[in-house]
């Protein structure tokens, strides 16, 4: 870690040409990523937690997937920007293959592949 702050301490690169080295993506998705994956677990019960207490199946006018999330409205900041309700825009724009897949590494191949969320930076 040291040798890695040295070097860009030094260089003083930009936030993108700093990660462009290391071969990472920006922070926002990176976090989108993981934010995915999760309500991916959630979904298919990999937790031993209610999936009602964190989402909202919209069965009502399906176009795309058959896994869409309802996005509650909230009037407060603090409500709209939790978890449960900042992914589920992101969650609803996933193509079908994506939604389906069987395990949390065909999500991660399939998904993210198709779709460059979260990919590193070549």
């Amino acid at each position: 870690m040291d040798i890695i702050y040295l070097d860009f301490q030094k260089a003083d690169l930009k936030y993108d040409d700093r990660l462009k080295r290391l071969g990472l993506d920006r922070l926002e998705n990176r976090r989108l990523r993981s934010d995915l994956i999760e309500t991916y677990k959630i979904l298919i019960g990999n937790y031993s937690i209610n999936r009602e207490l964190f989402f909202d199946i919209d069965d009502i006018g399906l176009r795309g997937h058959d896994s869409k999330l309802f996005k509650r409205r909230f009037r407060l900041d603090v409500r709209k920007f939790v978890f449960s309700n900042r992914v589920i825009n992101s969650w609803n724009s996933l193509p079908t293959q994506c939604v389906n897949c069987n395990t949390v590494d065909t999500l991660k191949k399939v998904c993210f592949s198709c779709t460059g969320i979260g990919n590193r930076r070549e």
